[in-house]
């Protein structure tokens, strides 16, 4: 996986949810939120939930806020304590679970979840095709996860961030799910201004770029240059 070393810091695990979702970097958050929350809900009570690469928690907490039984895993252990902390903030500590696991040998049996949830995972992995296999495996029905687009302004910069970026076509991501037996069921394009433009502005300027940003992204042309896609997979046949 692409930066493991850096993410597993643990300057910045305390500093990752400050620096990349305050000021112009809410509107990535809300959005991100937003694609989770249309993908999977609504949430019936028991519906079993993992997340892969929960980070600090900020969709496990919202899911498990939404009924949703739900376990977090991630690699590193200071992006797991921050995720305890933040659940525990909540009121949520109790029905949580963070878990520390390698997301190439899920600790699960096969379709164990309802949903599996892979956000701001895909663009770190040099080879995704064994990943994808790992979480169709543990899925009984859907797999919900995002990517940065090939053709889209991130291209100009994303070898100059600290874990790089993969970057994906549609196609590719078609024959992905393909391999692994999965169709998609719905897909959403955002941001053709990438996430770096927002992350440096304060939320008052950044918003007006926002709202240009949504009326170019709400026609075809946006969508073929949005920067992030959103894909809602389900096993073939469901």
């Amino acid at each position: 996986m692409k930066g493991q070393d850096w993410y597993q810091a643990d300057e910045v695990a305390e500093e990752y949810e400050d620096l990349r979702f305050s000021g112009g970097g809410a509107f990535i958050d809300r959005r991100e939120k937003e694609a989770v929350l249309s993908a999977l809900g609504p949430i019936d009570d028991g519906h079993r939930v993992l997340e892969v690469a929960c980070g600090t928690g900020r969709f496990t907490t919202m899911l498990a806020d939404q009924g949703a039984e739900i376990v977090g895993l991630d690699i590193s252990r200071e992006m797991l304590e921050q995720g305890r902390e933040n659940a525990a903030d909540a009121g949520l500590s109790d029905t949580v679970e963070f878990l520390r696991g390698d997301a190439s040998r899920l600790p699960f049996p096969d379709d164990h979840f309802d949903s599996v949830v892979a956000m701001r995972f895909f663009h770190l992995m040099d080879e995704p095709l064994e990943f994808m296999r790992e979480l169709r495996r543990v899925s009984s029905d859907q797999v919900f996860f995002d990517t940065f687009n090939a053709r889209s302004l991130r291209v100009l910069y994303t070898w100059l961030l600290p874990m790089g970026s993969r970057l994906y076509s549609e196609r590719q991501v078609a024959d992905l799910l393909g391999e692994v037996g999965m169709t998609l069921a719905g897909e959403e394009h955002d941001f053709v201004l990438p996430y770096g433009f927002y992350r440096g502005l304060p939320s008052v300027v950044a918003k007006p770029f926002r709202v240009v940003d949504e009326l170019i992204g709400n026609t075809i042309p946006g969508d073929y240059v949005a920067s992030v896609s959103y894909w809602d997979a389900r096993v073939a046949g469901e």
